[in-house]
């Protein structure tokens, strides 16, 4: 019986992206060996050093280049010497619109041995994930400046949304529900009452719907509608700014938070901290009928690049998101499985330079584990 492979496409990117991408590899192929596959990888140079050499930030090709791959594995974007924006934009949201990733999936996680700055909270505390919008809100540059660089300069940047990118968000962040507990296991946050109604887990709808009345009524309005389409799931809602006080106060209240691109992308770095940094960190930019890109949530971090001390226990942890997205549960526990190993009893620390080992050492013992 022929060993079913997988390709993918590989960018490294900027800084210390290739340093912990070739720790995620690593990882991945120890995952592949033992439960019978294989990643056919292949890399790109898509990153801050060829657009100083080329002035081209993506080829024209390029999302047509990755649509012929099973998944994308990103390293990180952002170099010192490449204005901001020029690279997040022409690299990272250039590539989420093109290839529809329209969920940017992200778990908060709290993994044993890793220290919160939250008081009193344990790993039974923080275990919830965010399903953030990814293609709509204020990132699709909707606006423009006028009179620019006079006393009447004005500045316009819109939210827009449409239903068609509402419902399918909230129809994801519903399934991720079910993805996550069954009637048997259901999600230790609901009362009792809830449980003998038949549901499982929670989601909850973080919005603003006393001040962004428009947009986030149509949220709320679409969620309430398709809610009765997932019996299991009980809804709620928060809005934005009670939902980052209950993320420190009571993490454990949440189960699956749906949000839009603004809210989620600010959501989310709060949520990063709670769970031990951008260390541990990581993501995936989910088109659950195309080619789906992982990543950690951190950047670049130029300052450490070259000195092995990173931590790429992000990098690892997305890739495990990738292998779950592919269909292979069983790799992707057995690489969260030996993470938890490694925070448990042998890392000091999740920051760069403080984790008692280097950044090829970490990836060694999370192989050796797995």
């Amino acid at each position: 019986m022929s060993r079913k492979t997988y390709k993918i496409a590989v960018l490294p990117g900027d800084g210390t992206g290739p340093e912990v991408t070739v720790e995620a590899i690593k990882t991945l192929n120890a995952a592949a060996a033992k439960f019978g596959f294989t990643l056919d990888m292949t890399t790109f140079d898509w990153d801050g050093n060829r657009y100083l050499r080329t002035g081209v930030v993506l080829p024209d090709n390029a999302a047509e280049t990755l649509r012929q791959f099973d998944a994308i594995l990103l390293g990180a974007i952002g170099h010192p010497d490449v204005k901001p924006g020029i690279l997040e934009k022409g690299i990272l949201l250039k590539l989420r619109f093109e290839l529809d990733q329209y969920i940017n999936l992200r778990p908060v996680k709290l993994y044993p041995g890793v220290e919160t700055p939250l008081k009193d909270k344990t790993p039974e505390h923080i275990d919830y994930m965010v399903v953030r919008e990814n293609t709509g809100g204020l990132y699709t540059g909707t606006g423009g400046i006028s009179m620019k660089g006079t006393a009447n300069e004005v500045a316009v940047q819109s939210m827009v949304y449409s239903r068609f990118q509402v419902e399918r968000c909230l129809r994801y962040a519903f399934k991720q529900v079910l993805s996550r507990h069954s009637k048997s296991k259901p999600w230790k946050g609901l009362s009792e009452k809830d449980i003998q109604a038949g549901k499982i887990g929670q989601m909850t709808l973080c919005g603003k719907t006393n001040v962004l009345t428009f947009v986030y009524d149509l949220w709320e309005r679409a969620m309430y509608e398709i809610a009765p389409e997932f019996p299991q799931v009980k809804t709620d809602y928060c809005h934005v700014d009670a939902t980052c006080m209950w993320m420190v106060k009571n993490p454990e209240w949440f189960d699956v938070i749906v949000t839009g691109n603004m809210f989620g992308d600010i959501i989310t770095d709060l949520g990063a901290i709670t769970q031990g940094g951008m260390g541990i960190a990581a993501g995936g930019n989910i088109n659950p009928e195309g080619v789906s890109m992982f990543e950690p949530i951190g950047g670049s971090a130029p300052k450490y690049t070259g000195m092995g001390v990173i931590n790429p226990l992000a990098a690892i942890c997305s890739g495990a998101m990738m292998l779950n997205e592919l269909g292979e549960g069983r790799a992707s526990d057995a690489i969260e499985q030996a993470v938890i190993e490694i925070t448990s009893a042998k890392l000091k620390s999740m920051a760069a330079g403080k984790m008692g080992f280097s950044t090829s050492q970490v990836g060694d013992m999370v192989a050796e584990a797995i």
